[in-house]
C-alpha cells in the first residue's frame, strides 16, 4: 500500500486566476501547500496536479512530483485520479491547493481512518459549526455523522433541520464539512468512471456521487477550520496569519 497525496493545482478560477502563483510572504501559493503535505508523516508521495506549465515551474524541485494532466478535466477528482494513477490498494488524498495552512496532522488523520480500517471506501474531515450564520450559510457545506462517525448525508442546508424551535448549536449535531478527502484507489477509479448523480447535481457536491454508489465516508472530527484563499483580498489575511504562526 501506498498514501499519495494529490493537491490540484489550475490555472483557471473565476474569483481569482492565477492564485495557485499569488505570492504569499514571497513564496507561491501552491508552493505552502506542497510544505505543509511535506510535514505529514503518512504520505509515501506528494504530487502536484496541474495542467499549466507556469505552475509546474513553480514547484519543481520543491520535493513533490509534478504530473501534468489533461486539461478539460470535469473536476479536482477527475485530476487526482488522473495524477496519482493509484493501484486498487493505495490510498489517495486530496488536499485542496488553495489552503497554505493545513495541518499536516489533519492529512494524516485522513489518510489512517482509511489506513487503519476497513470500512471506509472514503475519509474526510468535520468541524463544530458555532454560529447560526454558518448553519444558514450556503456556501458552507454541512455533514450529518452516523453514531461511528460515518457521513449520513452532506448539504449546503442547515442539517438536522430541528422541527421546533432554534438549532442548539452545543449539541454537537452540527457539523462543517471540510474539504480534504482520502479515498481507496479502486473506489477512486469508480467514482471517476460514472457520471454526476442527480443528488450530486442538486447540491453540486461532488462527495454525494460516492454515496449514491454506496461508498461509506468515514469522518475526521477536527477544530481545525483551514483558511482559503478564494478572492485577491484573502492574500492579507493568510499572510498575516502566516507571520503570526512564525512561519515566515
Amino acid at each position: 500500500m501506498s498514501i499519495i497525496g494529490v493537491i490540484p493545482s489550475r490555472w483557471g478560477s473565476t474569483r481569482f486566476p492565477g492564485k495557485s502563483l499569488a505570492p504569499l510572504c514571497g513564496k507561491p501559493l501552491v508552493k505552502w501547500v506542497v510544505e505543509a503535505c511535506l510535514r505529514a508523516k503518512t504520505l509515501d508521495e506528494v504530487v502536484v496536479a496541474t495542467d499549466e506549465p507556469r505552475i509546474a515551474e513553480a514547484v519543481a524541485g520543491c520535493g513533490a512530483r509534478v504530473a501534468m494532466t489533461r486539461p478539460d478535466h470535469p473536476s479536482g477528482t477527475d485530476r487526482v485520479a488522473e495524477a496519482a494513477n493509484a493501484k486498487d490498494g493505495d490510498i489517495v488524498v486530496n488536499i485542496q491547493g488553495d489552503e497554505p495552512l493545513i495541518d499536516p496532522a489533519l492529512i494524516d488523520s485522513v489518510a489512517a481512518k482509511l489506513k487503519h480500517d476497513d470500512r471506509w471506501q472514503m475519509s474526510t474531515a468535520c468541524a463544530p459549526i458555532t454560529s447560526l450564520a454558518d448553519l444558514l450559510a450556503r456556501t458552507i457545506v454541512k455533514v450529518v455523522l452516523d453514531s461511528q462517525d460515518g457521513a449520513l448525508y452532506f448539504s449546503r442546508l442547515p442539517i438536522p433541520c430541528r422541527r421546533d424551535g432554534e438549532p442548539d448549536l452545543g449539541t454537537g449535531l452540527y457539523q462543517r464539512h471540510i474539504g480534504i478527502y482520502g479515498y481507496r484507489g479502486a473506489f477512486l477509479k469508480r467514482l471517476v468512471a460514472e457520471p454526476p448523480c442527480a443528488l450530486e447535481k442538486s447540491e453540486s457536491l461532488e462527495q454525494l456521487r460516492a454515496m449514491w454508489l454506496g461508498g461509506r465516508i468515514g469522518v475526521v472530527r477536527t477544530r481545525e477550520l483551514g483558511i482559503g484563499v478564494d478572492r485577491p483580498e484573502d492574500v492579507a489575511v493568510v499572510e498575516k496569519l502566516i507571520r503570526e504562526r512564525g512561519l515566515a
